[in-house]
């Protein structure tokens, strides 16, 4: 019970320190969103007068001509009331529209992908380093190789063989524009369909890393004790590939995956603006573009929040799943 409290305290604190360089990391950036929309508003011919930015400045979330200690107390008590600001870039929408629009569509892309990518992966990670030496191994330099190239350079060479040259994929966009979002067999056969090439982008940059991790613990874990007795005992190659070498060799694998699902709500960014997919990357560089706190603090916010999540549950599991690991600590 000691070992899951400290482990509570610890992502307590991790949050609150999470949470203030949320604050604290787009003021440091140049420029000011106040000072964004209404040159917007100047040239559409609007009126800028002191009383104009001063309600400009309460309507994004606070006074910027306040102490930075009361904006960072009505920080956080807008966060507690789940109050997250109004988008600069999506004016006048609420930033928590604007991330709940966004955000299914990369969890399902991401997360997917990301799901494919680790069990293809950790699975023949798990048959080359059961046999190494053979000619399974070639599968990992190819595998690295795609690793190794840059995501926005294998994602235009994708889509333009399998976009352009062969039209098996569309080229842009989550689903075809003529069609109304809902939850029907034709928006969501048209989502897949579009999902498909920026979801194999993903799957085939990760696969490579997936692969030669789990490979090099298979290797490790043969020259183990238990597995020589197992071994020596006659059991058969499967049942020590399964029982005993693999289900030792993923459990660093298991933490990485839970880390992977943490980083999947940031989605791809560079993926997303090759293929124009409407997620979380697309909006995040806007954000950024356009120096909008509030929207860069929710996505922020989100992201840390499943990071968080994810390694609080990697810690949990590792606490249930090995005892060593409640010992040491």
């Amino acid at each position: 019970m000691n070992y899951f409290l400290r482990k509570m305290g610890f992502y307590v604190v991790a949050l609150w320190a999470a949470l203030t360089l949320n604050f604290a990391i787009p003021r440091l950036l140049p420029g000011n969103p106040v000072d964004i929309l209404l040159a917007k508003l100047q040239q559409r011919g609007g009126t800028v007068t002191p009383e104009t930015r001063e309600a400009y400045a309460l309507l994004l979330g606070g006074d910027d001509s306040q102490p930075l200690w009361n904006q960072y107390v009505d920080y956080l008590n807008n966060l507690v009331h789940g109050d997250l600001g109004v988008s600069v870039s999506y004016y006048p929408a609420q930033v928590t529209d604007v991330i709940a629009q966004s955000l299914p569509w990369t969890v399902v892309l991401v997360g997917i992908a990301t799901v494919m990518a680790a069990v293809l992966g950790v699975t023949l990670g798990a048959f080359v380093g059961w046999k190494p030496g053979t000619w399974l191994d070639s599968l990992i330099p190819a595998t690295t190789l795609l690793a190794a190239v840059p995501y926005f350079w294998l994602a235009l060479i994708l889509a333009y063989v399998l976009a352009r040259v062969l039209g098996w994929f569309p080229l842009q966009g989550g689903y075809d524009v003529v069609l109304d979002p809902g939850w029907n067999a034709e928006f969501i056969g048209s989502a897949i369909h579009y999902g498909a090439l920026p979801a194999l982008t993903i799957v085939l940059a990760s696969v490579g890393g997936w692969l030669l991790g789990m490979r090099n613990m298979m290797v490790s874990t043969l020259s183990e004790d238990y597995v020589i007795t197992a071994e020596a005992k006659g059991l058969s190659p499967r049942t020590v590939l399964r029982s005993y070498a693999s289900r030792n060799a993923v459990l660093p694998s298991v933490a990485g995956f839970a880390i992977s699902l943490g980083f999947v709500v940031s989605g791809s960014v560079i993926t997303e603006q090759v293929f124009s997919y409407p997620g979380i990357g697309g909006r995040l560089l806007g954000a950024v573009t356009n120096n909008d706190y509030a929207l860069m603090q929710g996505l922020f916010l989100v992201i840390t929040l499943a990071v968080l999540g994810a390694n609080l549950v990697v810690d949990l599991l590792y606490g249930l799943i090995d005892p060593r690991t409640r010992a040491r600590s």
